[in-house]
């Protein structure tokens, strides 16, 4: 007779994956010595591994039952009743996205890899195209070259900076690169990295390696794992809080980090140039205590699947929103005691920006409260969140792969419970904190430590041309260390105040003027790529964003807004939202050639979702929109009441119907808000609908 264990997705309900393919491969793990290291059946391979280690109640199948599933006749089944999730899968998925087939077969992301590289052909194929990404780099054809050989193949590659900390050397380094083996060009991202574009294969190995060498990494910057970790990029270097948030990036990155060696393997011929991580991470991510990790796997933490999509992680401290706190998987904000010293972490969870057009069971989502830890255990903490998306999150449909589906579908509260098995604690109750801020660090100021930072502003990210040069030189000259923002700007760290004139005359040469000096719409505007070389792109987003501010900035002044007035714009060609579009107070996203939904509703510190208002409005239709949504503002805002809270408040249906009446800045009369008694208004709404006419709501103002 021989026992199998096999994982139910419920206390109460035994459920078994695609029969036979579980139970064979639940027979193996039986057997074996080592735990199983392979999604086995369609099913999942970390809810049998979980029935390893945990006991619970023993329910004997034999005879007919075993046949059933594909056992002999002879054989049983120990089923042990895992403590999970309270509802079970009405069906368990019969596949896996092709992505999971290649992360299994791909020895820790080494095959087809390193073989494709090999070859004298200008690209890789598709599963190492999948698998590079967890390297650092994306595969793109520059769309605008195209010839009659086919595609321009080149390669990205995104590097990986907690904080968006950049040492001297590293950036002169990426400086170098882009002009040795790119385009002349550094981007810089909306999670504080560097994008190199424009990189061949055949340089690949060099430009990876140079990077390494010189204390830099690209190793999970894309993929199926922890991204780069975000964090206030501003060098306060005496303030306790801010301190302790970036050191804590830095630990999180290297908690999860993929471990099995393959990217040191790859592009420094197996050489570990990293240092060594500290001794906490060591413990954490080696800690098995609660069934987090696969004991004896070279990747303790993410298997051979690793997680089903990507995943976001951002740390700061209370009013700080400079990181868009709400828009990642995990967000932790440090909770100090009465003497400024940090105790511990407020959590958030099931953030997420991505979604896909006319698929409405895809959306963004702002992260929601999950609980407080002590500052001793944020990183298991945050290891058993990655665990239970890791073992729950969808693997079949990547669509729907993101943790914010998974937190959606469960609730908070049964999310919070699940998490709670891996942690082996309960989570306190998140503590109270004030409102969030935006905060750009741009312009001078003080580090705390006698020295100055200067926040520039860099437009959608793009450093190039004459303003490249000029901060080469200033860097190189005073050998300044620096920091990206994750609003694709630059701060110039370590500063010392004599050389504060010499810097600004500089840097004013190529027009990197006085932040006072900005239009205050370029200050929080965002644009992604895009076009030509992001292969998802289908709208402009980094080159039309210029011409959108210069726009929007000539309608504030012809419906009489001020030079001081604002709003936040940001922009990307897809619906995969890279530039936090639907945080936007005006958002805009690309969903056909020149063609873009218009997002509208966000708030000024990020911390409320737009919503479409608008699609497929073509680039040269926009004013069109914009000039009456702009005079309607200025002529009925609230004691100077932001953009993005005046279109929440009033609705859709007062705006489309106000853009309608619209005549015009010389001929339109500011409306006068009246009360309406409901049963009056209820009366006029059922006239329209059957004169077949949308009510014209704005002369009735619903200040109701």
């Amino acid at each position: 007779m021989r026992s199998v264990v096999v994982a139910p997705y419920a206390s109460s309900s035994y459920y078994i994956s695609n029969a036979a393919a579980s139970a064979a491969a639940a027979v193996a793990v039986a057997t074996s010595a080592e735990p199983p290291s392979k999604l086995v059946g369609g099913g999942s391979e970390f809810a049998l591994y979980k029935g390893l280690r945990r006991i619970g109640t023993e329910t004997e199948i034999g005879g007919q039952n075993a046949q059933q599933l594909g056992l002999a006749s002879r054989c049983s089944l120990t089923i042990q009743a895992v403590q999970a999730p309270v509802r079970p899968p009405s069906t368990l998925p019969a596949k896996r996205s092709k992505v999971e087939i290649i992360k299994e077969n791909s020895n820790y992301l080494r095959y087809p890899l390193k073989e494709e590289l090999e070859t004298e052909a200008p690209n890789i194929n598709e599963a190492a195209t999948q698998l590079i990404k967890f390297h650092g780099s994306y595969q793109q054809d520059d769309r605008e070259v195209r010839g009659p050989g086919g595609k321009s193949y080149q390669f990205m590659l995104r590097t990986k900076q907690p904080a968006g900390k950049v040492s001297n050397k590293l950036y002169l380094v990426m400086d170098d690169l882009a002009d040795q083996f790119g385009i002349g060009t550094l981007r810089l991202t909306t999670r504080q990295t560097f994008q190199l574009h424009g990189v061949l294969k055949n340089n690949l190995k060099t430009v990876m390696s140079t990077i390494i060498r010189n204390m830099g990494s690209t190793l999970g910057a894309c993929g199926d794992l922890n991204r780069n970790v975000l964090a206030p990029a501003v060098p306060y270097n005496t303030n306790k809080e801010y301190l302790y948030a970036q050191e804590t990036a830095d630990k999180i990155a290297a908690l999860l980090a993929p471990q099995a060696g393959s990217y040191y393997d790859l592009w420094v011929d197996g050489e570990k140039i990293m240092s060594a991580d500290p001794p906490d991470v060591v413990e954490a991510r080696n800690d098995n205590s609660h069934g987090t990790n696969f004991e004896g796997s070279p990747e303790p933490i993410y298997g051979t699947q690793f997680l089903p999509r990507k995943f976001k992680v951002a740390v700061t401290v209370p009013t700080d929103n400079s990181v868009d706190i709400l828009t990642n998987d995990v967000g932790l904000v440090t909770i100090t005691d009465d003497l400024g010293d940090v105790k511990g972490f407020n959590i958030y969870v099931g953030g997420g920006m991505g979604r896909s057009h006319r698929m409405e069971h895809t959306f963004p989502r702002l992260a929601e409260p999950l609980g407080y830890v002590a500052k001793d255990d944020i990183l298991y903490a945050v290891k058993a969140i990655v665990a239970t998306q890791r073992d729950y999150g969808r693997r079949d449909d990547r669509r729907l792969s993101r943790m914010k589906y998974l937190v959606h579908e469960w609730g908070i509260e049964k999310f919070k419970s699940v998490v709670e098995q891996y942690y082996g604690k309960k989570f306190e109750n998140f503590m109270e904190l004030p409102p969030w801020e935006f905060k750009s660090y741009l312009g001078w100021g003080q580090q705390g430590d006698g020295k100055w930072f200067l926040g520039v502003s860099i437009d959608n990210g793009r450093i190039k041309g004459e303003v490249k040069k000029v901060l080469r030189e200033v860097i190189q000259k005073y050998n300044l260390s620096v920091r990206i923002t994750p609003n694709q700007n630059l701060i110039l760290c370590d500063v010392r105040k004599t050389w504060k004139a010499r810097i600004n005359k500089a840097l004013a040469q190529v027009g990197l003027v006085n932040v006072r000096s900005l239009d205050p719409l370029s200050v929080t505007a965002m644009a992604c790529p895009a076009l030509p070389l992001c292969p998802l792109a289908i709208a402009e987003a980094e080159r039309g964003m210029p011409d959108i501010l210069k726009r929007v900035r000539a309608l504030f002044e012809k419906v009489g807004l001020k030079d001081s007035d604002s709003l936040v714009i940001r922009m990307t060609g897809c619906p995969n939202g890279c530039a936090r579009p639907y945080m936007a107070e005006l958002g805009l996203v690309g969903d056909g050639p020149n063609s873009y939904q218009i997002w509208l509703g966000g708030s000024t510190n990020q911390t409320r979702l737009a919503q479409v208002f608008m699609e497929r409005v073509k680039v040269q239709e926009l004013d069109k929109v914009f000039e009456p949504l702009l005079f309607y503002w200025k002529s009925n805002r609230r004691n100077g009441e932001p953009f993005g809270d005046f279109t929440h408040r009033i609705g859709w249906d007062a705006i489309r119907a106000y853009i309608d009446i619209y005549k015009g800045v010389e001929k339109q009369q500011p409306l006068v808000p009246v009360k309406v008694d409901g049963n009056i208004f209820a009366g006029l709404s059922e006239v329209a609908e059957k004169l077949q006419m949308r009510l014209q709501q704005s002369f009735i103002m619903c200040n109701l």
